[in-house]
């Protein structure tokens, strides 16, 4: 097997980022997804990652730096990843997450972030592999 290579994510990137997105919940990502990618990508470059193998892209993250969110100072977030599932169970998501986490901890972050669907084992097992614990928040929501 070819050795999967770690790099920023870039505009080129985003229709394979979508199709791995369709592959994984088995439909078009929502209205936005795109533009929301894109926006992450030029407000956050260096949070924004590919995995490539043979040329192309198998999975990618995307993070964001906050600061004083929640009353803590500076935070990073997970906020999407996604392998192509052809890919799945190779360590791909679990690289790309490694790749993200030192980048944070290089730039002085303490905490990270991410949500997840509580239903979600999957998510929930890959986010506890890369040593995540529940929060002392809880997410609220209110349909408008």
């Amino acid at each position: 097997m070819e050795v999967i290579k770690v790099r920023p994510l870039n505009r080129e990137d985003v229709q394979s980022a979508m199709k791995i997105q369709r592959k994984i919940t088995g439909k078009s990502p929502k209205a936005g997804w795109k533009k929301e990618i894109e926006t992450h990508l030029k407000d956050y470059p260096q949070e924004c990652l590919a995995a490539i193998y043979a040329d192309r892209v198998a999975g990618f993250i995307i993070g964001e730096v906050k600061t004083l969110e929640f009353g803590v100072e500076k935070s990073g977030w997970i906020v999407i990843v996604g392998v192509d599932p052809e890919f799945m169970g190779q360590g791909i998501g679990k690289k790309l997450g490694r790749k993200l986490l030192d980048h944070f901890k290089r730039k002085g972050i303490g905490q990270v972030f991410t949500s997840v669907p509580w239903d979600s084992s999957d998510l929930l097992a890959f986010f506890k592999s890369l040593r995540f614990e529940r929060s002392e928040f809880i997410n609220l929501e209110r349909r408008l």
